[in-house]
């Protein structure tokens, strides 16, 4: 049986919507959030040493990471599903997208959470204003310049294709939506980006997807 641990509000949905739409039986462990810290419970360092999610374990392996859990399952697991076959562009792309997402999407998007965070709490009161002079300041000049690059050329992209691999929804299309989503959240994935905005609209409209938000619980991405 695959366990997943699974954090609320983290990268691990994208996990659950994965093995739905496999449609292999898994059992979700939850962890919630510190509420003042947004952070991972201590409890999951008693199960993995980074004390992250996700990670999964199937029998005796365990396996950290969501593009290695992802790649991990569709392989050993997927019977064909949710991947290009190898040795065409399709499957170039698929890998390309599918390690985009966390390799040059994403860190962007940690940035931003990040400095959107700074001048409140834990920051001492007296230094908030100053911490929210640097951070508007990083923000406007460097992390927000950054992120629009970056979801132009992924809009740009998706101009032509319904998903990000070839003509049917992949794993790429699971890994791509974390970030996509966050950018929704955080309110820089707005009305000019309609290609984007469709891609959203047609995961969220997918029975697979809505299942694993039943068994993972709380998703509010980013707040």
């Amino acid at each position: 049986m695959i366990t997943v641990h699974h954090l609320e509000n983290s990268r691990s949905q994208r996990v659950l919507w994965l093995l739905e739409e496999l449609g292999l039986e898994y059992e979700v462990r939850r962890y919630a959030r510190d509420p003042k810290t947004m952070l991972a419970p201590d409890e999951l360092k008693r199960v993995h040493p980074l004390g992250k999610s996700p990670f999964i374990t199937d029998g005796d392996r365990t396996l950290a990471e969501t593009g290695a859990i992802v790649e991990y399952l569709v392989e050993y697991h997927g019977g064909g599903r949710l991947s290009p076959p190898p040795g065409g562009e399709a499957r170039l792309r698929y890998t390309y997208w599918l390690h985009y997402a966390e390799g040059s999407l994403m860190p962007w998007m940690v940035m931003k959470l990040v400095f959107d965070r700074m001048p409140g709490p834990p920051m001492p009161l007296p230094l908030r204003p100053a911490a929210a002079l640097i951070a508007g300041g990083v923000k406007r000049k460097f992390i927000g310049p950054q992120i629009r690059r970056h979801l132009d050329y992924v809009e740009g992209e998706l101009k032509s294709h319904e998903w990000f691999a070839c003509d049917e929804l992949t794993a790429a299309d699971i890994m791509m939506s974390f970030p996509l989503e966050g950018a929704k959240a955080r309110g820089v994935l707005d009305e000019r980006y309609s290609s984007l905005n469709g891609f959203l609209d047609r995961i969220h409209a997918r029975p697979a997807y809505r299942r694993a938000l039943e068994r993972g619980g709380p998703y509010k991405l980013m707040n």
